[in-house]
């Protein structure tokens, strides 16, 4: 798939605002008093070591999880709506997920897959209309997934799994979709052709993108917006060519490097030297 090489104009104000976020799993506190900005209309990639809290925040900002302090809002109309204040379907009209390794309902054809994301646009009624086959068709047809409309998705490659996946999130035509690490399972070519479909999705839609990444040279090249976790803690939030040099990849991910620019875009390019202390083993 080609790219789009311009980016939209920055949106003012943000799309998601995190204020003093503390978040637990599994019984442990794994982010801490967490404040952030997600710009919108741009592409966010969360990015920091294994156990340092980048999937919590996501579960968090999807409402999987409840904050035991802090809040997070959404922008509507020049206006900022607690999430927590949202109906689920409301929330889910204007937020999609993408989680890791979603379960596959068995024996579910590709068509039925991505059509339920049109479940959160129905109501007592609003049942199914002619208006969510052309969305379904739309995001089939921008994922390259149209083709295998019949096929059973436990009978898909990895690499048309997930863009099956990424159909089902566009085909919820929300503002804000959050992917947790799109391109696990991904052979490199895989994860370039996706993560080019979300740049095309984000430019051509405005569509605000976060995701977990955990290659930061691919967070480099396609982020617009870098937020880094360690020890669940933001310690660094920006643009990849003003946030990823030697000190930052230390810092981060206890990592000696030397960072070049990448031939082909520009973008921050790190090459590892040598390897420090990283934190736990959990995300």
């Amino acid at each position: 798939m080609t790219s789009a090489t311009l980016a939209p104009p920055i949106a003012d104000g943000t799309a998601v605002r995190a204020r003093g976020l503390t978040l637990s799993y599994d019984g442990r506190r794994v982010v801490e008093h967490l404040d952030l900005d997600v710009p919108a209309g741009r592409i966010t990639v969360v990015v920091g070591p294994n156990g340092c809290g980048k999937s919590t925040l996501l579960r968090g900002l999807s409402r999987l999880l409840h904050p035991i302090e802090g809040s997070i809002h959404l922008a509507s109309d020049g206006a900022r709506d607690d999430v927590w204040s949202l109906r689920p379907k409301e929330f889910a009209r204007r937020v999609a997920l993408l989680p890791q390794s979603p379960p596959v309902p068995e024996g579910i054809t590709v068509v039925d897959l991505v059509g339920r994301g049109r479940h959160p646009h129905h109501t007592l009624v609003r049942r199914w209309s002619e208006a969510d086959d052309e969305a379904v068709a739309r995001a089939m047809r921008a994922t390259g997934t149209l083709e295998l409309a019949e096929r059973p998705v436990d009978e898909l490659s990895g690499g048309q799994r997930q863009r099956v996946w990424i159909a089902l999130t566009l085909a919820q035509e929300t503002d804000v979709v959050l992917l947790d690490e799109p391109t696990t399972y991904l052979d490199l070519a895989h994860q370039i052709d996706v993560l080019d479909l979300l740049r095309d999705l984000n430019r051509s839609r405005g569509t605000t993108v976060v995701m977990v990444l955990h290659d930061l040279n691919l967070a480099a090249r396609y982020a617009d917006h870098v937020l880094a976790l360690r020890d669940g803690r933001l310690v660094g939030s920006g643009a990849p060519a003003d946030l990823v040099d030697e000190e930052f990849v230390a810092r981060v991910f206890g990592l000696g490097s030397r960072v070049i620019a990448d031939p082909v875009t520009g973008s921050p390019l790190v090459v590892p030297t040598s390897t420090h202390h990283q934190c736990g083993a959990t995300s």
